[in-house]
């Protein structure tokens, strides 16, 4: 990091002994650490102290072993920066206690997760989230996320934000730009993120966003709401960018009531409301949010005629057998390729529609194949808060067994299981399935969910 022109630049921004407190706080070891846990998944009671902006969110005392953690492997919980959950409140106000149901939201740069998942339970099971990623590496760890949160409404897409713009227009209700930047917000976190910075990368990064909020923006419905957000500190990627879209776009003030003991910083730009995280002030990573309503009438469009139909039907036999798995419900059952998968059939319609359009990496509930007569399920359905407990046999995992199948080995209880596909529990919380053959167990964890440590 060029830290003097860094320096100079939050001068300009803050005054010198802000940006002194600021600068203090980025070079410290302090690093708070949160979760937030999973409505859909109430299988253990949140610990720590409650975020004050989202009441799923909590501060840990210390900074546990995650990746060895059952629940965290069971989607119980996501691990999220405190500071990033407060668009979900930005959303939340914005509702006002509105319907939900129906709700389409475009999480536009969606990699990892930690702001679709939120959204999705926001919007809770009639809404549908869309969680695209152009980056395709990034959009497979936010597939694995998704899978992982078991919501049932997350589509996963790979496009390019002009693919929305073309395609889906007019067609969310709710459009989340959380834009690439040049991570000021992360400088204490991440090394590489203090070793790219540069004046330059800062406008880089700037007419980048301006390209994908434009995209982003054409996809929003008139009277839909529209939330940018980046993890910097500068104004040119953050109140300049707001300043332009209020420029070149129809755009009605959203009013947010923030309560002044969080110490966020606000800011306005054009008729934006503007929210600064910084962590001298706050309990959280750097973050800028802002929030406004697209103006206009007409509401939605029309969906798109199809581009292409990915999905094949799913025999009156195997679907009463599959419907079998989940809880009660609606459900529309579909094929892609070998595979079953099952959609809440409120949001079948907007499911097919993203997928006739866009490149889907993960959508619903993979149910799991045929294989003649034999029926194998995914982990994707093991993971679902839509799975029936008691449609397989189940078992407590003990600490060490836990760590046996995280690492994909023979389990050491194999003589207590039933013979056959078993639903393996942690604290009560599903983590995934193993079939017992005989004397010996076949661990059915998918080989990107293995842990080596």
């Amino acid at each position: 990091m060029k830290r003097e022109e860094f320096r100079e630049l939050m001068c300009q921004q803050l005054g010198t002994e802000e940006a002194d407190r600021l600068i203090a706080a980025l070079e410290g070891d302090e690093q708070p650490v949160s979760v937030r846990h999973n409505p859909a998944k109430p299988y253990a009671e949140p610990q720590g102290r409650e975020v004050a902006w989202c009441r799923w969110g909590r501060y840990l005392p210390e900074r546990p072993s995650f990746t060895r953690d059952g629940l965290f492997q069971a989607g119980a919980y996501y691990v999220q920066e405190a500071s990033s959950m407060f668009v979900g409140y930005l959303l939340e106000s914005a509702l006002a206690g509105k319907q939900t149901a129906g709700l389409r939201v475009l999480d536009m740069c969606a990699a990892p997760g930690g702001k679709s998942t939120l959204y999705s339970s926001i919007v809770g099971e009639r809404g549908l989230v869309v969680a695209n990623e152009v980056i395709r590496t990034r959009a497979l760890t936010l597939a694995d996320n998704a899978l992982r949160w078991g919501a049932g409404n997350i589509v996963v897409t790979s496009n390019d934000p002009s693919h929305f713009s073309s395609s889906l227009v007019e067609w969310f209700d709710v459009v989340a730009v959380d834009a690439p930047c040049s991570g000021e917000g992360m400088f204490r976190k991440s090394e590489e993120a203090r070793e790219n910075w540069s004046p330059d990368n800062v406008r880089l990064c700037a007419a980048r966003q301006r390209r994908i909020m434009a995209d982003a923006w054409a996809s929003l419905r008139p009277g839909g709401i529209f939330i940018y957000s980046t993890c910097t500190f500068n104004g040119m990627e953050n109140e300049e960018n707001m300043e332009w879209l209020c420029q070149e776009f129809e755009c009605e003030r959203v009013e947010i009531e923030c309560p002044e003991e969080w110490n966020i910083a606000r800011t306005e730009a054009g008729v934006a409301e503007c929210f600064h995280f910084y962590p001298h002030r706050t309990e959280g990573e750097g973050l800028f949010a802002a929030i406004v309503r697209k103006g206009g009438e007409g509401g939605r469009r029309r969906s798109p005629k199809p581009r292409r139909n990915p999905f094949g039907e799913v025999e009156p036999k195997v679907r009463k057998m599959v419907e079998g798995l989940l809880v009660e419900g609606n459900y529309h059952f579909a094929t892609i390729g070998e595979s079953i998968y099952g959609y809440r059939k409120e949001l079948w319609e907007d499911v097919r529609c993203v997928s006739e359009q866009m490149s889907v990496l993960f959508s619903g509930v993979k149910i799991g194949e045929l294989f003649g007569k034999k029926f194998k399920p995914d982990h994707s359905l093991a993971l679902s808060a839509l799975l029936r407990l008691d449609s397989f046999p189940t078992w407590e995992l003990s600490e060490e067994d836990l760590g046996r199948y995280l690492h994909r080995e023979e389990l050491g209880c194999t003589s207590e299981l039933s013979e056959g596909v078993n639903l393996l529990l942690w604290r009560g919380c599903p983590v995934g399935f193993t079939k017992r053959i005989g004397q010996r167990t076949n661990t059915m964890l998918p080989k990107e969910f293995r842990i080596f440590i």
